[in-house]
């Protein structure tokens, strides 16, 4: 591709979060444990959901795609970053810039699209009972599922559409820690004004759409809740205000980095740190922390292989 858009630019430099020093090594430490904490903690949903015959539901199947895209999500861009803060020349070349601007696209927008799922799952759960498991039958899930994976990568498709026949002729330095598309497109050796626009507009449409679709489902799912008896409707509340916010936090920067372009890109940083490494961390602990049948379940999987240490 390098000679078809007549390229000479081979890698990018990438100018991280800071150039002191001292706040690399701290960043360096402070990001390994969080990349840590990441890692480990959607692996103990992925265990506790797969191990526990209770938890095989619509919802926790759900729950477990939603941790595996966050892993993934969290390590397209942070492992290279931690490494980054003990180089003092931080590089990237073409195709790996290329490779993180496709994979942040594609999982960005399958997460969108599996939080609605997500959505309607609840939806059903808390407005149609009687019917939840006829209606989220595995069909449907598969259905959602690969919806949600098809919409992320046709998305993604569309983004790097945009990166055809650039061509690259330096400077090559992005001011961020990953290569991040409206940032690697300015840098092209031609005017492409109008190319950031429609990169801009296609993921702020994106996050707009699925924003208001989710905002509708959940109006919906609490206008219902209200009218039930007050033991069912606590139990829904909880469950309802673990989802939204983790819709809140993922969409949020979403709406300012893309939806809202025009902020500083100081800000923009600060907002792409939350975007990927902070949200997959905050999912976990909210799904866990807030949810008292996953507790019991790592609780129950916890005594088991005590008993089984004990036994040996």
């Amino acid at each position: 591709m390098e000679k078809a858009n007549h390229s000479t630019v081979s890698e990018f430099i990438l100018l991280g979060l800071s150039k002191s020093q001292n706040l690399q090594i701290l960043f360096f430490l402070g990001f390994s444990v969080v990349y840590a904490g990441i890692v480990l903690g959607n692996l103990l949903i992925l265990v506790t959901v797969t191990f526990d015959s209770r938890l095989h539901t619509p919802m926790y199947f759900l729950l477990i795609n939603l941790s595996c895209i966050d892993m993934i999500l969290a390590s397209f861009a942070t492992p290279k970053m931690i490494v980054d803060f003990l180089r003092e020349r931080k590089t990237i070349s073409w195709w790996g810039c290329y490779s993180q601007m496709f994979f942040m696209h594609l999982l960005g927008g399958s997460e969108m699209m599996l939080l609605v799922a997500m959505a309607v799952d609840r939806y059903v759960a808390i407005c149609k009972p009687l019917h939840y498991m006829t209606i989220m039958s595995p069909r449907v899930l598969t259905g959602l599922l690969l919806s949600s994976y098809a919409v992320g990568f046709v998305h993604s498709s569309s983004q790097m559409a945009f990166m055809l026949n650039l061509p690259f002729c330096g400077p090559s330095v992005v001011d961020s820690f990953f290569c991040d598309l409206p940032l690697v497109i300015k840098l092209a050796c031609k005017d492409t004004y109008i190319l950031q626009l429609l990169v801009i507009a296609d993921s702020g449409l994106l996050s707009l759409v699925c924003f208001l679709l989710l905002l509708v489902s959940y109006t919906v799912i609490i206008c219902s809740v209200r009218h039930r008896a007050a033991s069912g409707s606590s139990k829904a509340f909880s469950t309802l205000s673990a989802h939204i916010t983790v819709v809140t936090l993922f969409f949020a920067p979403c709406v300012f980095i893309y939806v809202w372009p025009f902020s500083r890109y100081s800000v923009d940083k600060i907002l792409s740190v939350f975007y990927t490494i902070f949200t997959p961390l905050l999912n976990p602990i909210i799904y866990t922390l807030r949810n008292q049948e996953v507790k019991a379940a790592i609780k129950k999987i916890r005594t088991r292989h005590i008993n089984s240490e004990h036994t040996l």
